[in-house]
């Protein structure tokens, strides 16, 4: 399978946002391979998958909002030697199923893809009912599932594709909303399990993933005016963690992790993880969402109210720092 990436593609999957870009990615793959199969827990449209289902509506089951069922049908058509795409919300998938996915994904190693929709703060006012913000905690402890998290939707449209060419189950976490910010122009190489390094330096190694990349790369200019240089690491790839490209990022002054997830069991944790075993590794900062449950708002209110603005993360470091 393969994927065509125009200046036009990018556009118009930046203006979608990375639900829509997935939809019209998983359109594009089932055209290719008629092993392809999409599910969804009543989110057909939220998932963009509309016109999957009107194009392969024999390859197309919506199973109501029944989450659990969600996943042991599509490791049930995994078994079958078809590729499933199960889509539900990010919190849906990784709480309310994550004895499934422990058991069909993790302990079986069904050949399925679960796509956590919206995950963060992308469901806005919907609140913390509907926020993904401990989904990688969750499914971070199963064995044998690769999670993968795009920066942007050209990412998406790409990490789609090597999850769909993958064999083993993965958990595909799509954060932002509409009009997402575009990280990569152009065609990128998505390696599962090999972090891109966007831009270097030799003071602050800053880690990112998802829709925090966009934001890390602000920052790094920002801090660049102020005389300090500074990496960025988009890991696309949470698990498994690319520890040869975090090596690489030893001889910084300070490594910061930032994520659009609880500070607790996410990508901070998977990086925390690795240096302890590190002798002479470099203070770690973890930015990312404070344990606890507030307010809710629209989308971008709720990321200024925990700090995940690009200036508000400068600040933060900067004040570590200081």
């Amino acid at each position: 399978m393969k994927l065509t990436l125009t200046p036009a593609d990018v556009r118009a999957w930046s203006m979608m946002g990375t639900r829509g870009t997935f939809g019209v990615t998983l359109l594009n793959l089932a055209q290719q391979n008629p092993r392809i199969v999409g599910l969804t827990a009543d989110l057909g449209i939220t998932s963009g998958m509309e016109r999957f289902s009107t194009a392969f509506p024999e390859r197309y089951l919506n199973v109501g909002i029944a989450e659990q069922n969600l996943v042991g049908v599509a490791a049930g058509i995994a078994s079958q030697g078809q590729i499933p795409f199960a889509t539900t919300f990010a919190n849906f998938a990784a709480l309310r199923a994550c004895e499934q996915m422990r058991h069909y994904l993790g302990y079986m190693q069904e050949n399925v893809k679960v796509v956590g929709l919206a995950s963060g703060f992308a469901m806005g006012m919907f609140g913390t009912t509907h926020y993904g913000i401990e989904d990688i905690a969750t499914v971070r402890s199963i064995a044998n599932l690769t999670i993968l998290s795009p920066a942007d939707a050209t990412a998406t449209a790409q990490l789609t594709l090597a999850a769909a060419e993958h064999d083993g189950p993965v958990y595909l976490r799509l954060t932002g909303g509409m009009r997402t910010p575009v990280v990569y122009r152009e065609a990128a190489e998505f390696i599962l399990g090999k972090a891109n390094l966007l831009r270097e330096g030799h003071d602050i190694a800053l880690v990112a993933t998802g829709s925090m990349v966009a934001p890390s790369l602000k920052v790094a200019q920002m801090l660049a005016e102020r005389g300090l240089q500074c990496s960025v690491l988009d890991m696309h790839t949470i698990k498994p963690l690319d520890s040869a490209a975090l090596a690489g990022l030893l001889n910084h002054k300070l490594i910061v992790s930032v994520e659009e997830h609880s500070t607790t069991g996410g990508l901070g944790s998977a990086v925390a993880e690795y240096l302890a075993g590190e002798q002479n590794s470099p203070r770690l900062l973890t930015i990312g969402i404070p344990q606890g449950y507030g307010n809710a708002g629209e989308y971008s209110w709720m990321l200024e109210q925990t700090g995940l603005t690009a200036p508000q993360i400068a600040g933060t470091i900067l004040e570590h720092l200081s």
